[in-house]
């Protein structure tokens, strides 16, 4: 049996080096047709190209591992069939389990390690590897702006555009988190975007907009032996203004080409291990359900109703020795009742302009707030897409492999002819299987667990119906009892 074992590993190992190799280079060619215009003409060094090289080949792993299982399974099986040496096992008493026993040992022990690789190895991989193309590509601020999405890539920053391209862009939104005591966010219709000739700040030539600007909440007020006299916390005082046009600086000088480059990205998704993600996760959900919890207080605030159901709930904070003081009650005056249609026309206007403002006002909070929880959502469910595909590529590769030692069986041709149009019409299946299945989950449509393990419960029953047909030797259809079905009686 060891000599079996030893044989089958033999057989595998030689295709499985092959095919693997021939993948990645398939897939560091496609990288460079992708970013050939950045790498081009810009007189970059040779080790700057073999460092890209060396972390681009640990990233494109994930994608060239499956293949390379698939491809190299159906070889294997199918050279030992071709050679009728698939046979001669089988008729000595051994099972078709049997004979992939030591392969699936090989098998498990790839997938094991392909988990740790693409937990602990990939994310620094990406971190390397993106920043290392961000230098390349010498900061063109205009491509990380996406129509309809927030870019975040300018730490403080968060910027979103709803048309454009280029330098000329519409509907530009800045969310400037620098300061730690005040939140602001500059609107404007349409605007231009500029690169100084340092290098080291970008400017936003911006046109009809407005800037709202909300201080951090004031502290509460103590006296003497410690006790809460006012609490102040949920009071943000607020300015908003207008511009015609108005030119925004964004300084870029903290980002250091050589050391700093990394930070940029070192919190994005794909940079992350399981349980880094976890950890981001949590925060997410905790940072945006505190800040939902403070935009319905800071809401309530403007209402008289919850004003003074709220002074009315802090008679505790009120100090002993003004409590126990004795005052006489205010008489009650009767409120005078106005009716609208009974005021001038100049009060009216007044009262209606003011309440439109008041609306318009209260309209873009909403829609800001909207788009922040919407940013949150997006970047909470790529934090999961990342964390179930690292387990799913793991169940991949051996759903694969069962896929294509059986097929290898039935087809019973090995070299380089049939084995490599099944194996790629199989993993383009695959390959789009798993592109709709993320794209389902990046949607919202379904929840990234279902969309990551989708390939792999799609294929899951045909792997078994596969082994079952090969280890049987059966068709993997049975054509004949169909066509029982409709012949006439």
């Amino acid at each position: 049996m060891k000599r079996l074992y030893f044989f089958s590993i033999r057989s595998f190992i030689g295709p499985f080096i092959v095919t693997f190799a021939i993948s990645m280079f398939i897939l560091i060619m496609q990288f460079f047709w992708k970013y050939v215009d950045d790498l081009m003409g810009k007189g970059i060094s040779g080790t700057v190209i073999l460092e890209l090289l060396f972390y681009i080949s640990a990233s494109l792993i994930p994608l060239a591992l499956p293949l390379a299982i698939l491809l190299s399974s159906i070889m294997t099986l199918g050279n030992l069939s071709e050679h009728n040496e698939l046979t001669a096992l089988k008729s000595s008493g051994l099972s078709l389990y049997r004979i992939l026993k030591p392969l699936t040992v090989i098998i498990l022990i790839i997938a094991t390690c392909t988990f740790f690789f693409a937990n602990y190895v990939i994310p620094v991989a990406n971190l390397k590897w993106h920043s290392l193309i961000y230098d390349i590509q010498n900061t063109k601020i205009s491509s990380i702006l996406v129509p309809g999405t927030y870019s975040t890539q300018l730490d403080g920053y968060a910027i979103k555009i709803d048309e454009g391209g280029e330098n000329e862009f519409k509907g530009i939104i800045i969310h400037d988190h620098t300061a730690p005591n005040e939140i602001k966010t500059i609107r404007a219709k349409s605007g231009k975007i500029f690169k100084s000739a340092t290098g080291k700040e970008i400017f936003f030539e911006l046109k009809k907009g407005n800037v709202m600007e909300e201080l951090s909440p004031t502290p509460p007020v103590y006296s003497e032996d410690g006790k809460v006299i006012q609490s102040k916390n949920n009071q943000r005082p607020a300015r908003r203004s207008t511009f015609e046009q108005a030119t925004y600086k964004i300084d870029l000088s903290g980002f250091d080409m050589n050391s700093s480059r990394e930070d940029m990205f070192k919190d994005k998704h794909e940079m992350l291990n399981v349980f880094q993600i976890s950890y981001a996760r949590d925060s997410i959900k905790k940072h945006s359900k505190g800040i939902v919890e403070n935009f319905i207080q800071s809401f309530k605030n403007d209402q008289p109703y919850f004003i003074a159901e709220k002074y009315g709930k802090q008679d505790s904070l009120v100090i002993p020795e003004v409590k126990s003081m004795n005052f006489k009650e205010a008489p009650l005056t009767p409120r005078k009742i106005v009716r609208f249609d009974k005021l001038s026309n100049e009060i009216k206007i007044t009262a209606i302009e003011k309440a439109q403002r008041k609306l318009r006002n209260r309209n873009e909070r909403l829609e800001s707030q909207k788009a922040f929880v919407v940013s949150m959502r997006n970047d909470l469910i790529m934090f999961m897409i990342e964390y179930h595909r690292k387990f799913a590529l793991t169940f991949a590769i051996i759903v694969l492999f069962f896929i294509g030692a059986p097929l290898g069986a039935i087809v019973r041709k090995g070299g380089f002819g049939a084995p490599v149009v099944i194996a790629a019409l199989l993993f383009m299946v695959y390959f789009v299987l798993l592109t709709i299945g993320e794209n389902l989950a990046t949607g919202h449509t379904v929840t990234p667990f279902i969309g990551m393990w989708f390939p792999t419960l799609v294929l899951t029953p045909i792997a078994l119906l596969l082994m079952r047909s090969a280890a049987n030797d059966r068709p993997v259809m049975n054509i004949s009892g169909i066509k029982s079905i409709f012949k006439k009686k």
